[in-house]
């Protein structure tokens, strides 16, 4: 009685176990590309903590929009993997890509937006300063005898 209990135990284990697995692969990993929106060749950040929902990155973090691939550069607890990139100068929306060495893949969007347009007008030249002779103790005579508010 006690081994068919145990093997059905363990079947249905086995069961719940061939269920959940492959939900669990195909989760999104969770990781963070940003600040966005950006100007054109500015500093961008990426990432992922394999402890908290995210995943052991398979390598850089790949997008048309990126200057050069974006290296994990930084460590830390929870397994976090973090970098540091530039964005292209030409403006637009990109998508940036996450390999994991669990087969996952991810992607995040960032906008680099354009360099707002210059002014063609000058701007005005300051007024000259006008002199003013300096007015305090030596010309005034100190004021150190003079009467108090209170002298009345």
């Amino acid at each position: 009685m006690l081994k068919k209990v145990m093997l059905g135990a363990l079947v249905l284990g086995a069961a719940q176990l061939a269920v959940v697995a492959p939900a669990a692969a195909t989760t999104d990993p969770s990781w963070y590309l940003g600040p966005t929106p950006l100007g054109p060749g500015e500093q961008i950040y990426a990432e992922t903590r394999a402890g908290a929902g995210g995943c052991v990155p398979k390598g850089p973090v790949t997008s048309p929009g990126l200057a050069e691939p974006i290296g994990w550069t930084i460590g830390g607890n929870f397994g976090k993997y973090g970098g540091y990139g530039r964005v292209v100068k030409k403006p637009g929306k990109y998508v940036a890509t996450l390999s994991c060495t669990d087969g996952r893949k991810a992607t995040r969007t960032f906008t680099v937006t354009g360099v707002p347009p210059s002014s063609t007008t000058k701007p005005p030249k300051p007024k000259p300063q006008v002199t003013v002779k300096p007015a305090g103790a030596p010309q005034t005579g100190g004021g150190a005898f003079a009467p108090m508010a209170w002298d009345w």
